[in-house]
Order: structure tokens, then C-alpha cells, then sequence
């Protein structure tokens, strides 16, 4: 059953906050779902730092660009030409969100910032003595590419920061070696902001480039490359557009307009090559060397619209409003019983000394990350994410997980044996969300510290928990869209 205050809740969120019709607008923030107690109530999504929904000015912009959407480039007929002129429009938009220009860079669009990354490592080429430097910190997306090459992993500091110090020793011993750094602006785990301009003036000052991972910081703050050239300057970004509200298959790869410049794409097919003969090929040049056979017109359209709508906006706006709540929230599971907010403390953003994302990782005592997960989705209509992430060396770290225990584990799974893998609850804010949400994850937080589970719950044939007898209505809701 719904309770009073939840109903109480979901009027509250129709009209008592200042700034709620000022922000774009979101689609589906008043989809209710049934509840295994019985009844309906408004869905709280807080799991934003998976995957956004689009706002409401992406998906107008989508119905107003499907009946002129043609195949873009090389096109005669009016429709081509319009596709084409959008598409290519939509280049400018990246550049101005990120604060660059084309006379240095390209943009590149590719699926999300996986495909980004993954196109980096294939164009970064290394001389023997060279190598890249990445982060313990990071998302497996800017981590697992780079394994494929002569790489070091730079360690964390015992809350779960990056260790500059063991940055700059490592760049001092390499002295003019590494050709990369490659860093996340922000994490998905705890939501530190790292200071990738310092960062940046340590890679220059000796000698590499350095490669941003911007897809969880993008839908939530400001982010500048700079002048390209000078100290602090930012040489290469990546980001994907279903982080902020563009969930249409379209991501992009910010680089130097020198490194595209020639070189063997990743993937080969049309439009990568100006003239093919049986004697040869001559390849293309700038972003068309990488973007293979059709694009994702319709994606590149719908994320260079939520550009355009946060920058209208202001990223400075959707800052603030997340950092109310995101002070809101660590007060709220704060006062949860046997919580324990993961990572780094979080006292410093209470104060207003630190920035940081609200992105929550935490554990219950007594209880397992997907019991909690499944306890808040079932019985109170709330999203959130449960086990480690994409991030396994930064998951491990923050839990105290030692390097034998990790490959340990790794052996018995090599080997086929049950293993039982850490993990913890995430909850994550966007420009959705508001008060109320944050007390409906607590309410249900501090039902299950008491102890108030009302259903029982088993692993299904994938293994994930869901509860005993529960008659799968979401598959029969999700079959409605096949019919």
C-alpha cells in the first residue's frame, strides 16, 4: 500500500518547489508503478548516473526532425540536405559545450563514450618506450581499452582520491615516456569532481596529452577544454548523450584536428575513403575517417538539442539544484541506521568546501547491495543501482577489498566456481529530482533497517532478486509496446 506521507509526497513534488518549472522539463516524471504491496505510486528515478531520460525539448525535437530525416551526406534531394545541414550543426553544439573550436578540434560522433574511448586507444599509437597513464578511479569504458596497451594505473589515496602525488612521481620516472593521461572528470562511484586542469598542466608540463572521460560530469557541471596549446588546456573529451537526457544512441569524441588527420580508421566501410581501386585507397580525412557507413542521424539530432536546451538553461542552474539536494540527501542517509556513505567523507560538501556530484555509493548493515536494491523497487517505486558499477578497481578499493581477495576471486570464476562479488546500492540524482525523493528513498532506507521487508525475495533464472510470486507485470506492461 501507498502510505500517507508517500501520497502526501508525490502532491508536493506538483507545485511547492521554487525552481521546479524554471528546469527543463523531463519525460516520464509522473509514470506510476505497481507495487508489490498493492497500489500505484509516482516512480522516483535514481539511477540517473546509468542513463537519463530525454527532456521533454529533446523529444519534441526528435517528432519535428522524423518526417524530414534522410540519409545525411552526398544527398541531392531537399530532405538529404536538411539532414545533412543538422547533422553537421550539431558539431558546432558539441564544440560550444565543451568550450572549443574548430580550428583545433573535430568532433567525432560515435555511440556513447565506450566507442569513444575505444577509438582513442586504437588512435593513440606507441613508440616502444612509451606509455599511457590511467586512474584506479576509473570506469571500466576508460580503463579496459588501454589494457590492450603498455599502460600503468595510477594509484588512489585511502579515502578513494587520486593520488597526485603518485601521478607526478610516475611522470617524473618516465620523463617525456607518457604519451597520454587519461582521467575521469568525474566519478560514477562517488561522485568526486578530480581537477583534470591540474591535471592537465602536469601532463604538459611533461611532455603527454591528456584524454577526458566527461560522461558522468557533463549532465551536471560546466566543463571547458580551453585554448588549446596553453598549460591547463584539456586536448581530447569524451561523453555520451543518454547521461544527459538524450537517450537516442549518439555520443561524442572532442579531439585535436591533427590527430585524425590521417592514420587507419577503426572501423572501414562508406564514407571513411575518398576514392577505393583495386590498387588501393585513399582515405578520407577529419571526423568522416571515423564515422563508417550510416550514422545515428536521429541521436546526433536529439543530443545536439539537450545541448542546446542545458546551455539555455545554464549549467551553473542544473549545478545548484543538484547541489541542494545533494546536501539534502547525505543529511537524510545520514540519519539511516547502519548506512555507511562509501568513499571519501562527505562533511566537506555540507560545509560548502567541496564540490561533488550526487552520486551516493553506500552499504547496509545485514544487508546484501541487491536485497536493498530490490527492497526500494518493489516496495517503494524507486530506482537505484546495485553491485560495482563498471568500476571493479574503485569498488574494491573503497570496501577494503585486498589484491589477493580480488584474485582470488578471479580464479574461481576462471575456473567456474560460484563467487559471491562485492558490491554496493547507488543512488544518483538529475534535474528531475527533487525533495521528495530523496525522503521517499529514506522512508524506504529506514524501513529496511527496522526491518520491514514485506515480501520475500529469491534470484530469478538471471540472478537478480525479485520477489516470491510476483507475476512479472512489467513483462506483461513491456509486451504492450510489441503489440
Amino acid at each position: 500500500m501507498t502510505t500517507t506521507a508517500e501520497h502526501r509526497s508525490d502532491r508536493s513534488v506538483k507545485g511547492t518547489r521554487t525552481s521546479a518549472y524554471a528546469r527543463p522539463r523531463v519525460v516520464g516524471i509522473k509514470t506510476e508503478v505497481s507495487l508489490i504491496t498493492g497500489g500505484q505510486v509516482r516512480y522516483v528515478n535514481l539511477d540517473s548516473a546509468a542513463s537519463t531520460p530525454p527532456l521533454v525539448k529533446v523529444r519534441q525535437a526528435v517528432d519535428d526532425f522524423l518526417p524530414w530525416y534522410s540519409s545525411v551526406h552526398r544527398g541531392a534531394g531537399y530532405k538529404s540536405r536538411l539532414s545533412t545541414h543538422l547533422y553537421e550543426h550539431a558539431r558546432d553544439a558539441v564544440m560550444r559545450f565543451v568550450g572549443t573550436t574548430p580550428k583545433t578540434h573535430v568532433v567525432v560522433f560515435v555511440r556513447n563514450t565506450t566507442e569513444a574511448l575505444n577509438l582513442l586507444a586504437h588512435r593513440t599509437l606507441l613508440e616502444d618506450d612509451e606509455l599511457i597513464l590511467t586512474t584506479k578511479m576509473e570506469h571500466h569504458s576508460n580503463l579496459l581499452p588501454w589494457f590492450r596497451k603498455k599502460h600503468e594505473i595510477v594509484q588512489l589515496t585511502e579515502d578513494g582520491r587520486i593520488d597526485m602525488a603518485d601521478l607526478e612521481q610516475r611522470l617524473y620516472q618516465h620523463e617525456g615516456k607518457v604519451k597520454l593521461i587519461t582521467i575521469s572528470a568525474a566519478s560514477n562511484v562517488t561522485g568526486l569532481v578530480n581537477d583534470v586542469h591540474q591535471v592537465a598542466r602536469l601532463a604538459h608540463a611533461h611532455g603527454a596529452k591528456i584524454a577526458v572521460d566527461a560522461a558522468q560530469l557533463t549532465p551536471h557541471r560546466r566543463i571547458s577544454m580551453g585554448a588549446y596549446g596553453t598549460a591547463d588546456s584539456i586536448d581530447i573529451v569524451a561523453f555520451s548523450g543518454h547521461k544527459l537526457y538524450s537517450p537516442y544512441g549518439a555520443g561524442a569524441l572532442v579531439v585535436p584536428a591533427t590527430l585524425f588527420a590521417d592514420g587507419d580508421p577503426m572501423l572501414v566501410g562508406g564514407g571513411t575513403a575518398c576514392l577505393v581501386t583495386s590498387s588501393g585507397i585513399k582515405w578520407a580525412t577529419g571526423p568522416d575517417l571515423e564515422e563508417a557507413g550510416s550514422p545515428n542521424v536521429l541521436g546526433v539530432v536529439a543530443m545536439a538539442a539537450a545541448l542546446e536546451e542545458l546551455m539555455r538553461f545554464g549549467m551553473e542552474r542544473v549545478a545548484e539544484h543538484e547541489r541542494e539536494l545533494t546536501r539534502y540527501a547525505i543529511q537524510r542517509l545520514q540519519g539511516v541506521p547502519g548506512l555507511t556513505l562509501r568513499g571519501p567523507a562527505w562533511e566537506s560538501v555540507l560545509a560548502g568546501e567541496e564540490d561533488r556530484l550526487g552520486v551516493f555509493c553506500f552499504t547496509m548493515e545485514g544487508q546484501s547491495y541487491g536485497k536493498v536494491a530490490a527492497v526500494l523497487a518493489n516496495e517503494w517505486g524507486v530506482g537505484v543501482r546495485s553491485g560495482c558499477f563498471c568500476a571493479h578497481l574503485y569498488v574494491a578499493h573503497l570496501l577494503g577489498i585486498s589484491e589477493e581477495d580480488a584474485s582470488e576471486a578471479r580464479e574461481r570464476l576462471l575456473t567456474g566456481l560460484p563467487v559471491e562479488l562485492p558490491g554496493m546500492v547507488r543512488a544518483s540524482l538529475g534535474l528531475a529530482n527533487s525533495k521528495d525523493d530523496i525522503d521517499r528513498l529514506a522512508s524506504g532506507l529506514m524501513a529496511i533497517a527496522r526491518g520491514e521487508i514485506r515480501a520475500q525475495y529469491a534470484h530469478n533464472e538471471h540472478g537478480d532478486l525479485e520477489p516470491v510470486g510476483d507475476k512479472h507485470a512489467f513483462e506483461a506492461h513491456g509486451m504492450s509496446f510489441l503489440a
